[in-house]
């Protein structure tokens, strides 16, 4: 069964998530992860996000960048963020880092999101 799996530049350890919360906060601009930066708002996945990713007819999993790394350790030079759909434990890009980062909204990333999962 094929699933998408987005992976966040972002590791999952709570000092690193708190360190998140406040760079997203005080500096949103400079914030490496624009996949956490439009689709969570403080702590907490945004509605409408949550709302669309359950829609989609295919299952969506997320991970952070070191739990990634620890499934798939011959990923090492990937960029982050990302997303992949993953059949039989096999990765196929989806969306690049640069198509994630050139998103300026959450419906930018949507659109481009339902666009790529057409194809499938």
């Amino acid at each position: 069964m094929k699933s998408l799996l987005f992976v966040y530049n972002a590791d999952s350890s709570l000092f690193n998530q708190i360190g998140d919360l406040i760079h997203k906060t005080i500096s949103p601009k400079t914030y490496q992860c624009n996949l956490c930066g439009l689709t969570y708002s403080g702590i907490s996945m945004k509605s409408g996000w949550k709302d669309f990713i359950n829609s989609l007819p295919i299952k969506a999993v997320f991970l952070h960048k070191d739990e990634f790394l620890k499934q798939y350790p011959n990923m090492q030079n990937t960029n982050f963020p990302i997303a992949f759909t993953k059949q039989n434990n096999n990765l196929v890009e989806l969306i690049s880092t640069q198509e994630i980062n050139q998103a300026k909204s959450l419906e930018e990333l949507e659109k481009l999101i339902l666009e790529k999962t057409l194809r499938f």
